[in-house]
């Protein structure tokens, strides 16, 4: 893949809504409704066992660890499903696949049983250099080939499903071919992996490109979402002092964000939801109160299709 020059992703075109009901692959039941595990917490948990389903974890924070850290994440394993969420795999990136990060990876995913492993869609360094950031790649059919065969090596790799999710983006490129959500439905279809959509990145992505986030929704595959992202944003404005929106994970789920996370829901049905918690952590009974609300919009939702 070469550079190329970015612009504006031009709008894409609204269709109808349609409801779906195949369930999410990766061949495991919906695992209900999760928290981000960070180690604030560890003290409350602990001491309380709370009533969540499932905890996700970031990998990098427990792939090199011991000690505390990870005897805490061993005892919150044998009691509660473990998923996996990276920052490192760089799946998009040209330079070779770092096969010493992916064993630590594999060896974490079989010491606490991950039911998957997850990354993003994107790129974060080069010549052996981590930028610690999500760096968006061309969307065509060079670039996905590219990323197929890598997705296809690492889970070879890994034995283990993996799940792509959808960044957010604040440019894109000329060179640009497709849509995100139909770059990422080809992805999956060709490589067998599985898809996770945050929610929050969609709102972000949408607003910051002037691109309307409930057709986003509406033409996202449905049927390979194994997992749902929740999260907050910063607000900020760009150079021309337009309205720019910055994925944080430091804040409450906005309204704007809930009022989408129900209309994917319409579509989705009962899917693996994470609430995702950054910076600024509040106490985990506040998470615990965002967490009954997602279960409560999830349940009204599912009321109205008959389906509960």
């Amino acid at each position: 893949m070469v550079r190329n020059e970015i612009d504006p992703l031009p709008a894409i075109p609204m269709s109808e809504p349609m409801l779906r009901t195949v369930p999410p692959r990766l061949g495991h039941p919906n695992l209900g409704l999760g928290v981000g595990l960070r180690t604030a917490h560890f003290p409350y948990i602990l001491e309380h066992w709370p009533a969540v389903d499932w905890f996700e974890i970031i990998s990098e924070n427990f792939m090199d660890s011991g000690g505390r850290p990870r005897h805490v994440l061993d005892r919150i394993a044998a009691r509660y499903p473990i998923v996996m969420h990276g920052v490192s795999l760089s799946i998009g990136s040209t330079d070779p696949l770092d096969f010493e990060y992916l064993g630590k990876l594999k060896q974490l995913a079989r010491d606490v049983n991950a039911r998957w492993v997850s990354d993003h869609l994107c790129w974060t360094g080069v010549l052996g250099r981590n930028s610690h950031d999500l760096l968006p790649i061309p969307l065509n059919d060079e670039s996905l080939a590219h990323v197929v065969e890598r997705v296809r090596i690492v889970q070879e790799y890994l034995e283990r499903p993996l799940v792509l999710e959808n960044p957010s983006t604040y440019v894109t490129f000329k060179a640009s071919s497709m849509t995100e959500w139909e770059f990422l439905s080809r992805l999956a279809d060709e490589s067998d992996c599985g898809l996770l959509l945050d929610v929050n990145n969609v709102y972000v992505s949408c607003t910051n490109r002037r691109t309307d986030h409930d057709d986003y929704i509406g033409r996202f595959p449905h049927h390979l979402v194994g997992e749902i992202h929740l999260g907050g944003h910063d607000e900020d404005s760009d150079d021309n002092g337009d309205r720019l929106l910055i994925d944080a994970h430091g804040s409450e789920v906005v309204d704007p964000v809930w009022q989408l996370y129900a209309h994917a829901c319409q579509h989705f049905g009962e899917t693996a939801t994470l609430l995702e918690r950054d910076d600024h952590i509040p106490p985990f009974e506040e998470l615990l109160t965002e967490l009954d609300q997602a279960r409560t919009i999830q349940q009204q939702v599912l009321q109205s299709r008959g389906e509960s």
